[in-house]
Parts: structure tokens; sequence; C-alpha cells
């Protein structure tokens, strides 16, 4: 994540308020025996339709984020999203199996200086069109260096 992590309770809770509150399709991930949050899933309101989530890493690899991913991209196309985008960390891999596996496919790979931890990171952009056209966005390809991986 950019972001460094909240160190109280009421970091947190203003973080996810500032970040959150006013997205359209924002969701805390919750296990339906619990009702208790360990993670979240949105999709940005800009042009890039940017599929982002997160979880507690102590429910990493339990499918979690991809029933997710499959949830909130069904509800975008009922929406009448055009396309969903999302972007990992190269060094993230398993991001990127859940992006493939809710029906995503990787377009492209750009270089960007991450804030605000200053850091260069290579992310791999995955798309989902729903009107079944070639659309690539392409504003992240036009802002950053960027290239195709063939050995994904």
């Amino acid at each position: 994540m950019p972001w460094f992590p909240a160190r109280t309770e009421k970091d947190a809770e203003s973080f996810l308020k500032e970040r959150f509150s006013e997205k359209r399709f924002a969701y805390a991930i919750c296990r339906k025996e619990t009702n208790v949050p360990f993670g979240y899933i949105y999709i940005s309101d800009d042009e890039s339709r940017d599929l982002g989530y997160g979880l507690r890493s102590d429910f990493w690899n339990r499918g979690y984020a991809t029933e997710a991913a499959a949830a909130v991209l069904q509800k975008a196309r009922e929406a009448g999203f055009k396309y969903v985008t999302a972007t990992h960390d190269r060094n993230n891999p398993q991001s990127g199996r859940v992006m493939q596996k809710a029906g995503m496919t990787y377009r492209y790979s750009y270089t960007e200086q991450w804030q605000p931890k200053d850091r260069s990171v290579v992310f791999r952009m995955y798309q989902i069109n729903f009107d079944e056209g070639i659309f690539v966005y392409g504003r992240y390809r036009e802002m950053y260096p960027h290239f195709i991986e063939s050995d994904l």
C-alpha cells in the first residue's frame, strides 16, 4: 500500500472515512459468521474505475478477495460501467491472481514513483470490459513509462 499503517483505531477510522465515505462502491469485507471487518474493497469514482482491495494478512490466500472482487465487479456491471481497471505491484503476484480469477486480463505494466513512501514501483494493469469491446484504459500508459510483460 502506498500509505503508512494507522497507529491507532482513531487514525484508522479517520483514514477510512476520508478515503471511502464518498465512494459509491466501497465495502468492508467480513465473514458472514462474525460480521467483523478484516478488509475493504472499492471501485474508484474517477475515469479509471480502479478496483482496490486490501485484507489483513491472516486472511490472505483463502479466496476472500476473489469472492469480494467478483461481487463488486458484478455490481459495477449492473450499474452500467463499461469497464473496470485494477493495478498491482509486480512484487505482489497474488494480487494479480485475484484479478485474473475475477475475470480481469493483463493489459500492460508501468513504472511509477509511489507516494507517500517515495519508491519506484512496477505496476501491472488489469482490466475487464463489460461491453465485450477491445477498449484499453490508457491513462497510466500515457503518464508513466510502460511496457508489456510476456512472462506472466
